[in-house]
């Protein structure tokens, strides 16, 4: 578990009263929440309960409807932000991996740095193929992402949003479309990137995972956070009746 000492104790992300409605639907109630940097952050709750909506909201894949996001020093509730600056700093892993099925696996993770960061491609290569060692899949490099186990389309998607070094990662359900036996490889890799101090939030239904990386664990329900708390105080201990009633459902 990744120790965030008092010296880098810096917020990451900030949000306060933050609220997302879809028409008259009502997703995100009044959020708040701080992250420190190198703080590992699972965020845990029933389907429906907004926990991939906030995560969402962090790089503005869904506008904000009220209150404020600060991430990595940036104001993403501020119109004037550049949003594309914004990302640049949070690599974001999806539930479905999004590679693009006519590139090679080196040249998915190579993609963002060439246009955006401006590296040349030389640079970049060399870049994805550190990733691909990374992430154990440094032979798959020239391979297409269709002859890729999901296991290994996952783990090339977290390669791909490493190569902009950014400073916060966001994991959406990055395990929920795998098989079983798929799972662990890139659990692995996950922790892996917290044992080395990333900042990060992960939105899971694996609560042996989130036990074991959290830092802390937040527990979601109805577009409010219900209970928070280091995992062996939330799992073994919660406080809230909705907290309790989920827990037994799951674990």
């Amino acid at each position: 578990m990744s120790a965030v000492t008092e010296q880098s104790s810096q917020m990451k992300i900030q949000v306060q009263d933050l609220h997302k409605s879809f028409g008259s639907n009502n997703v995100l109630k009044g959020i708040d929440l701080d992250i420190r940097e190198g703080e590992v952050v699972c965020v845990i709750g029933p389907s429906g309960s907004g926990k991939s909506t906030l995560l969402r909201c962090l790089n503005k894949l869904e506008e904000i409807t009220s209150g404020k996001v600060i991430v990595d020093g940036f104001d993403v509730t501020d119109p004037k932000v550049d949003i594309n600056e914004v990302r640049r700093h949070v690599g974001m892993v999806f539930q479905h991996f999004n590679l693009f099925p006519h590139m090679t696996v080196a040249e998915n993770i190579m993609l963002a740095p060439v246009e955006l960061k401006k590296m040349d491609k030389a640079q970049a290569r060399e870049r994805a193929l550190e990733l691909l060692e990374r992430v154990g899949l440094k032979d798959k490099a020239n391979a297409r992402p269709a002859s890729l186990s999901g296991g290994q389309k996952q783990r090339v998607a977290i390669a791909r949003a490493l190569a902009m070094a950014p400073g916060i990662m966001l994991f959406d359900e990055a395990t929920s479309a795998l098989d079983p036996e798929m799972v662990g490889e890139v659990l692995q890799v996950i922790k892996e990137l917290a044992d080395s101090g990333m900042t990060m939030v992960l939105v899971t239904h694996e609560m042996g995972f989130a036990r074991e990386v959290g830092d802390r664990v937040i527990f979601m329900a109805d577009g409010v956070v219900c209970e928070q708390g280091e995992p062996e105080q939330l799992f073994g201990n919660p406080q809230q009746e909705r907290t309790r009633d989920f827990l037994s459902k799951v674990l």
